[in-house]
């Protein structure tokens, strides 16, 4: 499989390229008041509005840095009704993927129960590399208010 590698500070995070939609430059966004601090804002992207969530915020309590490679991470979310929407995720240092096997992939030795996001390990000439679960990273508070709308409308 394909692995998106980035940063989140100094520790190296990577991805499954399946579930990305598209890597846009960092941008511009729109702040949107009394949202948690791990929510970027929104952008539109193709006619959606797209919600960016800062994953140095969410996991370190501090922004992303503002540099060359940092990037927005198009992903697909899915909901508890099967329905699925398009996300952001802000990622410092965006600059690289890796080829892997399921067999390259190694347990932590730990679950952590407030970071269900967090899964396999993968080991290279620099160090380890946490695998991201991209149907766990946001909070289930913010999972319910994007899909709200088609839990209404169900």
């Amino acid at each position: 499989m394909l692995m998106l590698v980035f940063q989140l500070g100094k520790d190296r995070y990577a991805l499954e390229t399946s579930h990305v939609v598209e890597i846009v430059p960092s941008l511009v966004l729109r702040k949107l008041p009394h949202a948690p601090e791990y929510v970027a804002g929104i952008f539109n992207y193709r006619g959606t509005i797209v919600p960016v969530i800062d994953l140095c915020q969410l996991t370190q309590d501090r922004p992303c840095e503002d540099c060359l490679s940092t990037r927005i991470l198009l992903v697909q979310v899915r909901g508890d009704h099967g329905c699925s929407r398009c996300v952001g995720l802000r990622a410092e240092r965006v600059t690289e993927t890796l080829k892997v096997s399921e067999s390259d992939l190694v347990s932590p030795g730990i679950a952590v129960a407030d970071a269900p996001y967090l899964g396999k390990l993968i080991n290279d000439a620099q160090g380890m590399i946490q695998c991201i679960r991209v149907e766990h990273i946001l909070p289930r508070k913010l999972t319910d208010s994007l899909f709200q709308e088609a839990m209404e409308q169900a």
